[in-house]
């Protein structure tokens, strides 16, 4: 379900854990499907892009919607980049409106203070915003193995509201590269938000001979 520029965005927070393309892809098929997308990359996410892929994400939001827009190839669909601590944004309100908010990947640092009900950045506070309000909240923890603390966490986060969608993979598809992994886990989180992203084989049953 894709209504374009004319629908209420969705939040997609980007935190300082590994697998950033997963993001990428993920702002990637939501601009190509027309999609409204709240962009908030954190201090950590940046210095992951850094760390892992030799690239410096700009901080200021008018150089990092450009540098997006490079990196993905895509003109269509609505963009707006937020500074990581500008907890003055509109999403860091409960009166603006979302369709819901997906932090992918979520670092357990992330996971751990939003659980906490503590907001030291605009993604927390989102995030914090969308439990508060009911909105849909979905966390992408990319860690393991999950210690104790983890698990607590992830926990009263699903207690609170909040879908936990690790981004596991599966091989029913039959992927033949990385891009067909990443797809699959980029399209199956967004499922639990209604939007149709892009064709997968979904399982329906035992493949026939």
């Amino acid at each position: 379900m894709t209504g374009g520029p004319g629908f209420d965005p969705v939040v997609l927070g980007v935190s300082g854990a590994s697998a950033q393309p997963l993001a990428q892809r993920a702002l990637q098929l939501l601009l190509q499907a027309g999609e409204r997308v709240e962009l908030v990359v954190s201090r950590g996410a940046i210095g992951v892009w850094q760390a892992e892929l030799g690239i410096q994400v700009p901080s200021e939001p008018q150089a990092q919607e450009a540098f997006w827009r490079d990196r993905t190839g895509i003109s269509t669909g609505l963009l707006r980049c937020h500074r990581w601590n500008n907890q003055a944004a509109g999403i860091a309100s409960g009166s603006f409106r979302t369709r819901g908010m997906v932090i992918l990947p979520c670092s357990m640092g992330s996971v751990g203070r939003i659980a906490a009900g503590v907001a030291t950045d605009l993604l927390e506070r989102a995030a914090d915003v969308h439990l508060k309000e009911g909105r849909p909240l979905v966390i992408c923890p990319r860690e393991t193995p999950w210690n104790l603390i983890h698990l607590r966490n992830l926990t009263a986060l699903a207690e609170a509201g909040a879908r936990i969608a690790p981004p596991v993979p599966a091989w029913y598809h039959q992927p033949t590269s990385i891009d067909d992994m990443v797809d699959f886990l980029v399209i199956r989180v967004f499922d639990g938000l209604g939007y149709d992203l892009g064709t997968l084989r979904r399982w329906d049953g035992p493949i026939q001979g």
